[in-house]
């Protein structure tokens, strides 16, 4: 058995440099596409934003391995959470493969709710599905902390990226019309020269949000698995060189996670952003609408701010809807026809098949184990 959570631990750093080079495209699209940066300069920059957003707190960690499954109703082993992780990584590969710009964090979820539902022998019960609280962002389960945010984070980040814009482009419109040498600051050269400035902060802060909410995940799935092991006895005769895996003794419900683990994904993660992934970065910054610097800072912007809320929270959101709604309330701002809605349409499809395909997914390798005799 501790043979299966030595492989959580290398698939869980396996699938977080996976996030790291595919969310990370999602993180850096519009500062590529308005050419503000190079690709290679960009994902330095968010390489290492990713780091430090990695390890600025543990909330989120705490409701991806507390608040989605009921371990009353289902054992969480490590067999479990491995074909968790397996299942949201072969989603992964399949959509950066197709170039489309999916959620991690939805794969991640949805691969844990297929394994829960497996091995419960299809128990809906293993799920927890709403837990509800006052204020609503208290509350736990799937409904307040995954569907909720789902639909409501891109919102938040459409409507943050089209008011934030129609208030610059009235500000330049009002600066234009002062007359003298002040308006020529409202001029196309000196707006995208100021927003291609400002715009290395907005893309910086995105690197940042993205480590801050995506990189906890896979903390809180490690976590998981050492703390069900150890419960189980697994860890009992560990090998000295093998202690660091013995989680502490402070509870996971306080939030407490071992350094190790913050390091272990922050790094991977952030070794995962330096692969890039240009794929994705063409459907995003080129495929979906023009950008100029402006139009990426206030997209950036919006996003960050959503999901950097959203951390301090412990909601768990995507990096992907956040930056794709943004993009296009950007978009919709200048003009609604700028925007692709065909490129759109087949974003929102990834969106909706995410947690039912990669729960589908880890359905079937949880089967696979039991009809291997390795779960039972």
């Amino acid at each position: 058995m501790l043979n299966f959570v030595l492989a959580v631990v290398i698939v869980a750093l396996v699938f977080e440099y996976i996030n790291g080079f595919h969310d990370t495209a999602n993180s850096i699209a519009t500062v590529v596409a308005t050419k503000v940066l190079s690709p290679l300069q960009a994902v330095g920059l968010a390489a290492a934003t990713n780091l430090i957003g990695a390890l600025w707190g543990t909330a989120v960690a705490k409701t991806i391995a507390s608040g989605l499954i009921d371990a009353h109703v289902v054992d969480v082993t490590s067999q479990l959470i491995l074909c968790a992780l397996a299942g949201a990584t072969v989603w992964n590969l399949i959509t950066w493969a197709l170039g489309l710009p999916s959620s991690s964090s939805h794969a991640l979820i949805g691969g844990l709710c297929g394994a829960a539902l497996a091995s419960a022998h299809g128990s809906w019960a293993s799920i927890i599905w709403s837990q509800p609280a006052h204020p609503w962002f208290k509350g736990a389960g799937v409904f307040w902390k995954v569907i909720v945010p789902m639909v409501t984070s891109p919102v938040l980040g459409f409507i943050g990226a089209f008011v934030l814009l129609g208030v610059l482009y009235a500000i330049i419109v009002g600066i234009s019309r002062l007359g003298g040498s002040l308006s020529r600051l409202a001029r196309p050269r000196w707006v995208n020269a100021f927003f291609s400035k400002a715009q290395l902060g907005s893309a910086a802060y995105m690197g940042f949000a993205h480590g801050s909410n995506d990189a906890q995940k896979t903390m809180g799935i490690i976590a998981l698995a050492l703390v069900s092991a150890s419960k189980a006895g697994q860890l009992d005769a560990l090998p000295h060189w093998l202690h660091f895996l013995q989680p502490s003794d402070a509870s996971l419900a306080h939030g407490d996670i071992d350094l190790w683990i913050k390091l272990s994904c922050a790094i991977v993660m952030a070794s995962g952003t330096a692969a890039g992934g240009w794929r994705i970065i063409k459907t995003l910054g080129h495929k979906m609408v023009k950008l100029h610097p402006i139009d990426g800072f206030v997209a950036e912007t919006s996003a960050a701010t959503v999901i950097t809320l959203a951390s301090s929270l412990g909601i768990p959101v995507s990096t992907t809807h956040n930056i794709s709604g943004a993009i296009m309330g950007a978009g919709c701002a200048k003009n609604p026809n700028a925007v692709k809605w065909g490129v759109v349409e087949r974003i929102i499809w990834a969106w909706i098949l995410t947690i039912p395909a990669a729960g589908g997914i880890a359905w079937i390798l949880v089967e696979g184990l039991r009809m291997g005799g390795w779960y039972s």
